[in-house]
């Protein structure tokens, strides 16, 4: 139920109004002043004050000017039975979403209503939606890459230098992003994302300059652009290296230009984007291979950003575990988690081939699947970490033994990615079927591990 503050010094109107507002399903509060106005939203929640200018005490806009400085304030509609111009203004001013004159039109006071409490609803989304995108800029780490990466995103977030983020899968590339758009001038305007990688080719000019009704097939209507849809914002190009060398023409002009034409338009639309943009290609390499756009490569690498693999900054493990463990633990509503200083070490010692997202996905695999666990031990890892992690190269007396450990721990974990289908695991090791079976024999590995 929507809750109203009534503040007027005139009791009839107190009345009247609530009566009316009650009728409607809002649940109704009464003030006679704008001492007692201030009183009462200190002690509880409301979303919308119906605000007489003139009262005892403290008038009506300097209420309304305090009443902004709260910090969830509601939307506030200013009532005057003697209002000009100027009054008007100031109220508008100070922040006020609407002004009602004396006698009310109980109609036209229910619409407002209406357009207010809607109003403090988007406000309240947007932000909630701006903590939720700070939550995903938090760069956790204190091992010496980590700290000079935040000091590099404090020094070039606030310029419009274009950003190349370079790193392995699964390092954290799209957080930096987010982290450099959050911290930038632009963080009040939209941070929007185009995965290069994921769009099929016929689509991924569509997708970055949108269309015009019937230009592809299947184009139904006109479609806003990525690049359109982050105008005075910030466009983020993940897997800029699979990029098609057609699209990448277009991109680049747009770069230069500021300014594109939607597929099947001759109109062009002027444009101030900021672009980041990231790969895990060598796109050197890329270049030299005749796969990339040698300019377009310098028009964005102005500034170059690399993420080391979490295999580079193992001493960030703990933190980030338990940083995860708090996130899941809250997004499951679980009781908080421990993890014991074994398992950390264990973790610590694994090679971490998908990198953080890895460790992400584990943590959440471990918060789900241990409901009424409140300490994570080391039993509790996937059995891969839990031997790959468990054991260190003291432990082999020859190199036969630690090719053969090597060997059993690679087999297992292909056989872990494809879900003990030993079929499926041969193909992606190169193997025949019958020579696999052959190798885990030898090694130990049952079929059913």
């Amino acid at each position: 139920m929507h809750s109203i503050l009534v503040v007027d010094d005139e009791r009839d109107i107190r009345e009247s109004l609530r009566g009316v507002l009650e009728d409607e399903g809002y649940n109704v509060a009464l003030a006679e002043s704008g001492e007692a106005c201030l009183e009462q939203l200190k002690k509880r929640a409301c979303e919308v004050v119906l605000l007489d200018i003139w009262l005892p005490g403290i008038d009506g806009l300097d209420a309304l000017e305090r009443i902004r400085q709260l910090e969830d304030p509601p939307e506030v509609v200013m009532i005057s039975g003697h209002g000009t111009i100027e009054t008007a203004v100031r109220a508008t001013k100070l922040g006020a979403f609407d002004f009602l004159e004396k006698p009310l039109s109980i109609d036209k006071t229910l619409i407002v209503l209406k357009n207010a409490l809607e109003a403090h609803r988007l406000r309240q989304e947007n932000a909630e939606f701006k903590k939720q995108f700070q939550a995903k800029s938090v760069i956790v780490g204190e091992s010496i890459p980590m700290k000079a990466l935040r000091q590099q995103i404090s020094v070039m977030a606030p310029t419009n230098g274009r950003v190349l983020i370079y790193g392995e899968s699964g390092t954290g590339k799209e957080l930096v992003a987010h982290a450099i758009h959050a911290h930038s001038l632009r963080k009040d305007n939209l941070f929007v994302e185009v995965n290069c990688a994921a769009i099929p080719e016929d689509w991924i000019e569509s997708e970055l300059f949108g269309h015009r009704k019937g230009a592809l097939p299947g184009a139904a209507g006109d479609k806003d652009g990525k690049f359109e849809k982050a105008n005075d914002g910030t466009l983020f190009l993940d897997e800029v290296g699979d990029m098609s060398l057609k699209t990448q023409s277009k991109v680049l002009r747009t770069l230069d230009e500021q300014r594109f034409t939607r597929v099947g338009d001759d109109e062009s639309i002027k444009v101030d984007v900021r672009v980041i943009a990231a790969t895990n290609k060598d796109l050197e390499e890329e270049i030299s291979r005749g796969n990339f756009r040698e300019d377009l490569f310098y028009r964005l690498n102005v500034i170059p950003f690399y993420v080391p693999p979490l295999r580079e900054r193992k001493e960030d493990i703990p933190q980030l575990a338990k940083h995860f463990l708090k996130e899941f633990s809250a997004a499951y509503s679980r009781r908080p988690r421990e993890i014991t200083e074994d398992a950390i070490e264990t973790l610590s010692r694994y090679s971490w081939p998908g990198n953080v997202r890895e460790l992400r996905n584990v943590i959440e695999r471990l918060v789900i699947m241990n409901p009424t666990v409140h300490k994570i031990e080391r039993k509790h890892l996937p059995p891969l970490i839990h031997r790959e992690g468990g054991r260190t190269t003291a432990g082999f007396s020859t190199l036969h033994q630690a090719r053969a450990a090597y060997e059993r721990d690679y087999i297992l974990k292909k056989l872990d990615e494809n879900h003990g289908n030993v079929t499926r695991a041969a193909e992606v090791l190169g193997l025949e079927r019958s020579h696999l079976y052959r190798k885990m024999k030898t090694l130990g590995i049952a079929v059913k591990e």
